[in-house]
Formats: structure tokens, C-alpha cells, sequence
């Protein structure tokens, strides 16, 4: 029976920034529409990270079931590493995406706006069927793109909608940054684990590109945002404080640019979760300034 302290582990905390961050700067947007609701940037927040959560147990579950968790390298799969049971995994990845599917309908019912039940319940279904169901689009290499819709494109945009109303370039430009750098924490991931992913049969987008086409990817992923920060300084020269989070990067450009494998990959997904927290917060300050 695994214990709490695995249960957290089995949730990878340090993939949380990937929900936080979208909130953050949607928050920033929305303030520079004269929208922010502090009520409903709380439910967006708690909205996305059930939404998280829920994914990486339902990953958890499925990948474990399917034997591709055996030999990975990385966080500990509660799953895969036996230490919690299947039908365990399964409820706790329910309960999650459960409740991020309630915390959605207050936030619609506070703001009124219904017909955006449609977006969220794509945002669930696509939780689960990420490695879910007989075909998961995550192992034909549809994952990228998933997580740049939802985590990038669905929560930037959606966190400004039901507080704003309206949407914003200045909003598309956030969402498309935050959307690039959440895909190159998977793409930094899905690089990792090229070898077991082709060892087992998953067909993800880097096994795909290949190891170097992966590398060149992450690279311009990561780049994006800092070209977002240019662009939004035509609408503030305060966006250019997202450009401080560069240095935070740096070890990440060089172990992925230098051919750092296994493990050695592991810092990247972490510094570039906290480049893109350090890029939202500053970015969100700024367009509120």
C-alpha cells in the first residue's frame, strides 16, 4: 500500500507549474482588460491544477496497465513500481478530474457563461484519453499538441474569458508563450525517454522526430516566450521583465543542446517549469502595472 508520501510523488508536484502558470498570466490579462475576479481567478486555479492532477494519475494507470512504466526513468510510478494498486491509481485519477469537472461548473455558474461547459468537457476527456482508451493520442504523438491547446491556448484564454469577457492579442500572446514553454517540458520528458518509449511501442512525437529533431524542438519551444515578451513590450516595456527568467534556462539549453541524456535530462524539466512560473508571474505583473 503506498504511502502518502508516494501518493504525492505519484501526483509530480513539480509538474504543477504547468497549471499554475497558464492561471497567472491569464490573471494578467484579464487585469489589463479591467476584468480580474478574484473569485474566479481562485476557482480557475483550483480548476487546473484537479485537472493535472488527474492527468498524471490517469497516466499513471493507463501506462502502468500496459507494462510501458517498467523500465522508465524519472518520478516514481505508482503503478509501474507496484506500490499502489491499479483500481487505486484509476479512483484517485477520477476523484481528481471529478473534481476539476465540478470546481468548472461554480466557475460557470458564477460567470454565466454555459456555453464554455463544451471547452471543459474536452478539457477532461482529453485528460484521459491522453494515454487513456484503446487508442491514447499520446502514444501516436498528438501529446504535444494536447498539452499546447489546453495548458497554453484553453487555460490562458479561458482563465480571461470568465473574468473579462473578451479576449485580447495581448492574451493570444501569453497563451502562445505559456503553451510553448508547457510543451517543452514534455518534449524535454518525451526526450528522456525516447529509448523505453521505443523499447514498448510508444510512438510519441519525439520518438517521431528523432533525438536530434527533438533537441532542435525544445530548443525553439523554449524560445517563444522570450519572443512574447518583445512583442508584448509594443503594448508595455514592463513585459520585458520576462526576459530575466532567461538565465534559468541556461543549464536546460545546454544539457538538451549538448546531448545530455537519461537522468542528465531531468534538471531541464524542472528549470523549464520554473522559467515559465518566473515568466507568467513577471509577465502577469507587468500587464497589471
Amino acid at each position: 500500500m503506498a504511502t502518502a508520501g508516494e501518493w504525492i510523488e505519484g501526483a509530480r508536484p513539480r509538474t504543477l507549474p504547468n497549471a499554475v502558470a497558464p492561471v497567472v498570466a491569464g490573471v494578467g490579462a484579464a487585469i489589463a482588460l479591467d476584468g480580474f475576479s478574484w473569485s474566479r481567478s481562485i476557482l480557475a486555479l483550483l480548476v487546473s491544477l484537479a485537472l493535472i492532477v488527474g492527468v498524471n494519475y490517469a497516466n499513471d494507470y493507463s501506462d502502468g496497465i500496459r507494462g510501458t512504466d517498467e523500465n522508465r526513468v524519472g518520478p516514481l510510478r505508482l503503478v509501474g513500481s507496484g506500490v499502489a494498486k491499479p483500481k487505486a491509481v484509476l479512483a484517485a485519477a477520477l476523484v481528481s478530474l471529478g473534481l476539476a469537472g465540478v470546481l468548472g461548473l461554480v466557475l460557470l455558474a458564477i460567470s454565466g457563461l454555459w456555453w464554455l461547459l463544451a471547452m471543459g468537457a474536452v478539457c477532461i476527456l482529453g485528460a484521459w484519453f491522453y494515454t487513456g482508451g484503446k487508442k491514447p493520442y499520446g502514444y501516436y504523438g498528438f501529446g504535444e499538441i494536447a498539452v499546447f491547446v489546453f495548458f497554453g491556448l484553453a487555460g490562458v484564454l479561458g482563465t480571461v474569458y470568465v473574468q473579462a469577457g473578451q479576449l485580447s492579442w495581448t492574451a493570444l500572446g501569453c497563451a502562445v508563450a505559456v503553451g510553448s514553454f508547457s510543451t517543452g517540458v514534455l518534449t524535454a520528458n518525451n526526450l528522456r525517454d525516447i529509448p523505453t518509449d521505443v523499447e514498448s511501442g510508444k510512438r510519441t512525437l519525439a520518438t517521431r522526430l528523432g533525438d536530434q529533431g527533438t533537441r532542435r524542438l525544445y530548443l525553439v519551444l523554449v524560445a517563444v516566450p522570450y519572443i512574447a515578451s518583445v512583442l508584448l513590450a509594443f503594448v508595455t516595456p514592463w513585459a520585458l521583465l520576462g526576459l530575466l527568467t532567461a538565465p534559468l534556462l541556461l543549464k536546460s539549453v545546454k544539457a538538451v543542446g549538448g546531448g545530455a541524456q537519461g537522468r542528465a535530462l531531468i534538471p531541464a524539466l524542472r528549470d523549464t517549469g520554473f522559467a515559465m512560473l518566473g515568466w507568467a508571474v513577471l509577465t502577469a505583473v507587468a500587464l497589471a502595472l
